[in-house]
């Protein structure tokens, strides 16, 4: 079964990839966060996350997020630019900042900019696309209304997270939804919600091309591991990812304060008891931080 790891901002950036990649594996295509379009340029910190050489060896796909045609040609160009023949759409992003600009799960509401955008892939036969979606912005007919685009779009798959936008993540992932969309969608489908364990049985849905798990992997980051393990190989698995991402934030950024939001990100997810992870999460220094991190016991 396929399996995808999906992007969050702030959270699985090349190098967390990397170093679950190296660490655990099993996974098939990591996303990164998506490209976007700020203040009228592409923001570099995305194109650094996406640079091919930072990426090489590890089974990336670069992600953009755009509100029309215009935003995703210029999106596409610049990854294409760096090498990239493989691309994700984000069009399910709930985010109020994205939504109100028309962009993720605000772009279901406009049938005629995915109908520009259907256009620019077919003008790129190039590239291998794919696109991330919602059930809609408000309501289910936003999805089966554009649907019918979405059909006409040279995909590899389509990946549905069964929630509307506007829950952003409140409630339950509607799996009997997907199923519904899954009758009218000609391309292969990928599950996206709610997964906690690879093989759950809350999610099973018939005759898909398979899964992408967000922040049930930051939890659980030996979840696609391919063999049985233990609670001491779980712990090992944590030191090793720890040990990879501490390096790179301590060589590359400045001050506790800037090291320290990157590091605390690391374990925000992460399955570990509660009280040793406040611990973690209220260093203020460096010296506190390891002396909390190596007193983690799970």
């Amino acid at each position: 079964m396929y399996i995808a790891f999906a992007p969050l901002q702030g959270y699985t950036d090349a190098v967390y990839r990397r170093a679950h990649w190296e660490c655990v594996g099993g996974v098939d295509e990591y996303y990164t966060p998506f490209v976007r379009i700020e203040k009228g340029e592409i923001r570099k910190k995305d194109l650094r996350d996406t640079d091919p050489t930072t990426n090489m060896g590890v089974p990336t796909v670069p992600q953009v997020i755009a509100k029309d045609g215009d935003e995703f040609a210029r999106l596409c160009d610049a990854l294409q630019e760096q090498g990239w023949r493989r691309i994700d759409l984000n069009m399910g992003c709930p985010f109020p900042m994205q939504v109100k600009a028309g962009r993720g799960s605000g772009l279901l509401q406009h049938p005629d900019k995915i109908k520009e955008i259907q256009k620019e892939m077919q003008r790129r036969p190039e590239v291998t696309f794919s696109v991330k979606m919602r059930l809609g912005q408000e309501c289910e007919d936003e999805g089966f209304r554009v649907m019918p685009i979405i059909n006409e779009m040279p995909l590899i798959h389509v990946t549905l997270h069964p929630r509307l936008g506007r829950q952003q993540y409140k409630g339950t992932a509607d799996s009997e939804a997907f199923a519904r969309f899954m009758e009218v969608c000609r391309h292969p489908m990928v599950y996206n919600g709610d997964i906690l364990e690879v093989e759950s049985g809350e999610w099973k849905v018939e005759n898909i091309k398979g899964v992408m798990i967000g922040r049930g992997l930051l939890a659980k980051p030996w979840m696609t591991a391919t063999s049985t393990l233990t609670s001491s190989m779980e712990e090992q698995i944590i030191a090793q990812m720890h040990t990879i991402v501490y390096r790179h934030a301590t060589e590359h950024l400045c001050g506790d304060s800037q090291i320290l939001s990157r590091l605390h990100a690391f374990w925000e997810y992460l399955d570990i008891p509660h009280k040793q992870k406040k611990a973690i999460m209220k260093a203020s220094t460096l010296p506190r931080y390891r002396e909390a991190v190596a007193a983690l016991q799970m």
